[in-house]
């Protein structure tokens, strides 16, 4: 659209282009109008613009005009009208929700249409090919067909929306709504891909609004209305990302609050904060991660006990259980054991990280790897009174599982408390924002833990026992169970056992000589060895022989026992020191590395910032020069129109420059404004003079005329009243007569009623009987035009089939027909030059006679004196003899061209008019039968030049 149209016009156009139905041309329309350079001088008609414009995109589904549309407008709208931004954004996803609300409610119609008991009364033959074909159900065509292209341009609408508020300070609670409805719309339907990429949206959001802390209008997370904005859009995230079950997603948007509370250096409501540890005591239950899930409980108690003042007593005591068993579920082993050291560190890292999240403050000095620990949450349970806040049940589980010895009978008294535990829980009355507690969740763990105590109390109490007596101290698992459970334990060398099935026994103590670590077989040896020497050197016989060659047995096994452990502290030093050298030197390689990139990216960073900074200076002068040379123009300008109006602009003579034409048109201006002012308050003192005296004697009038009115209304009203009672005074009295007059008429009319209920009840089941006919008819006619169409598409098929082989069977046959021609014409050709070639040779064999003949002639009958010389151009003449030696026997073949040289009788040729003589073409002369390459002619008076019968000549095919 051209810039000299005005809005109004243009919005009138678009209308009118509408109603015809070119929604396209309107649409290219109105987008020119918003995205034009004079959008900001129509600022009221571009609301109503901006309107119309986005209904057209939602109606059409082009959510990128409507991208372009908005961020024009907010543009335009971003420091003079942020409510008329806020207005059309509002609109645009009203909009989107209520056509994708109506798009659902359409296919559900739909669906609720076609579910009916006679699917060929109502489905179409294609529809049931189609859904035999795709494999799809109805429901799932319709959406995909109507409810499918909306939802995508709901998204589509939401994360615009998200885009174009995502640094704005002025429309916080906007873009806050807008991703509160997004996450209520994956969670509504289910769409756990656009919930992840709407996490990573508003996380990137997040992230570059901390990268660019110089923008206009960026949101100041200090303030605390923002920040609670976006704390309640992180808490959201965090409750749908749990009730979709996204764990890994539920974990990040902890993180996210984690990372927005230490960037802003403060920590949220207490009641947000219950919300927080709630949600992570359920993330770390699915993970199965026992310690830092009794550590949320932890703190999740402190919480409720100290802010909590409606905390009831039963509740209380039911998150103390809670957090007891969660604290007894944790595994009492370091799976940490015979770890490597990048392992150890990795493990350092991640418990660090946990209590960061759950919210200790943990030393990152600290070497020892315990930093969590469930010795330390035992502790601390203990010392802090939640144990004694516990119920009974789960105190004797503490006390059985933790202070007790009771290898034989501790699984039977743990089993009872178990079944207790497991019928605790429900929801929390006076902790709504708990979810419900069910203390049935920690059977399982405690149940492991049980057993653990048991097999780790029996291998303190014995060495070897059977498998059946072991399964009977262990009711809760069969014995495969408690072999997997044992078989942990012993790798993480918190028991050590071995189970011989052969035996059918059970090993406590004894880890053999067969283990990878052998950390007791040096006591083991020396063990070994004092008992040998026992019973080689016994007490009671000293006068032993072999006693008197041993005396100093007991201070070898010392000495060599001092040695090996010199020599294993030794070898465990060297390998200390070699593992610290390598991680040094990896270290040292890495911080190197680093090193060199940051170094490398900082003076990339410089320089892109130098050359940005140069340029962005180079464009502000450029800018700064262009702004004063148009303004001195315009200035010069009016001050020319000015001096033509009879005003004083500049001096003659004087030099006009850019300041001296600015402080001319201030002078201007300052003075106009003045005048104008004057003139403004003398007009102003007029109207309030003549306003004044206008209602001062316009005063009395209306009060007379008001009072006058009153009287006038009274008495209307008073003669209305009696008019209205007579009126319903004469109805009442004829409706009664009525009443009486038509009462005698009811049996009347209750007979032809049921009369004409009968009737019709006949036509009706007559119609419906037709209807019905009608329709078998129609399904019958129906069936047999599809069996016709079948049939003859099958015969139209294999007509079109007949054809294409026909022609490909006469393709075939002209192909070979061609070829079989070609064939014996190339066979004649050859046959034809083997003829001609035998006919050529079969002559130059003659020739070659003839020649030797005529020679040997000659060479007899030569005259010695000089040769016969014919008359020059005359044709040479054979001698009679050799006429006669040339001339063939009889019987024998003799050419055309050589049987005129056999006959004797003819006389000569007569010369020619030219001196020559009569040439005949079948008779050439015997001197041509010489080779034509001699340039100079021997024979008989021939002539110099090359003669045409050098060669024998060919016959044509016809004399062939």
């Amino acid at each position: 659209m051209s810039s000299f149209v005005k809005p109004e016009n243009a919005l009138k156009r678009a209308e009118e282009l509408i109603n015809v139905g070119q929604k396209q041309d309107a649409l290219q329309a109105l987008h020119d109008i918003i995205t034009s350079k004079r959008s900001r001088a129509w600022q009221k008609t571009l609301e109503r613009i901006m309107f119309k414009y986005i209904e057209l995109c939602v109606d059409m589904r082009r959510g990128r005009f409507a991208k372009d549309g908005l961020i024009q407008y907010r543009i335009v709208c971003q420091q003079v009208n942020v409510t008329s931004l806020e207005e059309v954004i509002k609109h645009f996803m009203h909009l989107s929700t209520e056509k994708a609300e109506q798009a659902r409610s359409q296919a559900e119609a739909l669906e609720e249409a076609l579910d009916v008991d006679d699917l060929e009364a109502d489905k179409r033959p294609e529809d049931l090919m189609l859904s035999y074909v795709s494999g799809e159900k109805g429901k799932d065509r319709s959406d995909r067909e109507l409810v499918t292209p909306w939802f995508k341009f709901l998204w589509e609408t939401y994360r615009t929306v998200l885009e174009i508020l995502r640094n704005n300070s002025k429309l916080e609670a906007l873009y806050a709504m807008t991703a509160h409805r997004a996450f209520q719309f994956c969670k509504q339907y289910k769409r756990t891909t656009e919930f992840r990429r709407l996490c990573e949206i508003i996380r990137n959001h997040l992230a570059n609004l901390n990268k660019y802390r110089d923008q206009r209008d960026r949101p100041d997370l200090s303030a605390p209305e923002s920040l609670q904005l976006y704390l309640d859009t992180r808490f959201e995230q965090l409750k749908v990302a749990t009730e979709l079950e996204m764990w890994q997603e539920a974990f990040r948007s902890v993180e996210d609050i984690y990372g927005l509370m230490c960037m802003v250096k403060k920590t949220p409501k207490a009641s947000l904060m219950v919300v927080y540890y709630a949600k992570l005591t359920e993330i770390f239950r699915i993970s199965s991660s026992h310690l830092y899930h009794a550590y949320a409980w932890l703190k999740l108690f402190n919480i409720q006990k100290n802010f909590n003042k409606n905390l009831s007593q039963k509740d209380l005591q039911l998150i103390a259980s809670s957090v007891v068993l969660a604290a007894l579920s944790v595994v009492p082993y370091d799976h940490s054991h015979r770890a490597s050291h990048l392992e150890l560190e990795n493990e350092k890292e991640r418990n660090l990280r946990m209590a960061d999240l759950i919210g200790f403050n943990v030393d990152p000095k600290v070497e020892s790897r315990e930093t969590l620990s469930r010795s330390s949450l035992l502790a601390e349970l203990v010392a802090k009174g939640v144990l004694n806040c516990a119920t009974q049940e789960v105190k004797d589980l503490y006390h059985l599982l933790e202070h007790e010895f009771l290898p034989l009978d501790l699984a039977m008294k743990v089993q009872p408390l178990l079944t207790k535990i497991s019928k605790l829980g429900g929801r929390l009355a006076s902790a709504s924002s708990i979810p419900e507690v069910q203390l049935s969740q920690y059977v399982p763990a405690l149940e492991k833990i049980a057993t653990l105590r048991v097999l780790q109390q029996v291998s303190q109490v014995y060495r070897t026992m059977k498998i059946e007596s072991l399964a009977q101290l262990i009711p809760f698992f069969n014995l495969l169970v408690v072999e997997k459970i044992s078989v942990d334990a012993v790798k993480h060398k918190f028991l050590a056992l071995k189970i011989d099935h052969a035996k059918g026994v059970v090993l406590f103590g004894d880890k053999g000589l067969d283990s990878d670590v052998l950390r007791d077989h040096l006591a083991v040896l020396a063990e070994n060895l004092n008992r040998v020497r026992a019973m080689i050197d016994p007490p009671r016989k000293k006068g032993s022989k072999l006693g008197d060659i041993l005396p100093s047995l007991a201070e070898t096994v010392d000495r060599e026992h001092k040695r090996l452990l010199a020599r294993k502290s030794i070898i465990e030093k060297r390998k200390e020191e070699h593992e610290r050298q390598l991680l040094e030197m990896e270290r040292e390689e890495e911080s190197r590395r680093l090193k060199m990139q940051k170094i490398t990216e900082e003076a990339e960073q410089k320089r892109l910032a130098s050359e940005y900074e140069q340029r962005k200076n180079q464009r502000i002068l450029r800018e700064i020069e262009e702004r004063e040379l148009q303004e001195a123009q315009a200035l010069l300008q009016e001050a020319v129109k000015g001096k033509r109006k009879g005003k004083k602009p500049i001096l003659e003579g004087e030099k006009v420059t850019k300041q001296s034409v600015m402080e001319l048109a201030r002078t201007e201006q300052l003075r106009e404004r003045q005048e104008m002012e004057k003139k403004l308050q003398k007009l102003v003192k007029t109207m309030d003079y003549l306003e004044r005296a206008k209602r001062e004697e316009s005063t009395p009038l209306i009060e007379a005329a008001f009072k006058e009115h009153l009287v006038k209304e009274q008495e209307l009203h008073e003669r209305e009243q009696q008019q209205e009672i007579e009126l319903s005074r004469q109805r009442h009295d004829g409706d009664l007569k009525e009443k009486n007059r038509l009462a005698r008429m009811a049996e009347n009319k209750v007979i032809f009623q049921e009369r004409v209920m009968k009737r019709r009840q006949v036509d009706y089941d007559r119609l419906r009987a037709q209807r019905e006919e009608q329709i078998r008819q129609e399904l019958q006619a129906r069936k047999q035009e599809r069996e016709i169409l079948r049939k003859r598409k099958f015969f139209l098929i294999e007509e079109q089939k007949r054809r294409e082989r026909e022609a490909r069977e006469a393709e075939a046959r002209r192909i070979e027909e061609e070829e079989r021609r070609k064939k014996e014409e190339a066979e004649r050709k050859a046959k034809l030059d083997e003829i001609a070639e035998k006919q050529r040779q079969r002559e130059r064999e003659l020739e070659e006679k003839a020649r030797l003949e005529k020679e040997a002639v000659l060479g007899r009958t030569a005259e010695p004196t000089r040769p016969f010389e014919p008359p020059v151009g005359a044709r040479p003449v054979e001698p009679p003899a050799a006429a006669a030696a040339a001339a063939p026997a009889p019987g024998k073949y003799v050419p055309k061209f050589r049987r005129g040289s056999g006959e004797s009788t003819a006389p000569p040729p007569e010369p020619d008019r030219w001196g020559g003589g009569r040439q005949d073409d079948r008779a050439p002369p015997d001197g041509d039968r010489w080779r034509s390459g001699d340039d100079h002619r021997t024979s008989f008076g021939g002539s110099s030049s090359r003669s045409s019968w050098s060669s024998s000549r060919i016959p044509p095919r016809g004399e062939r």
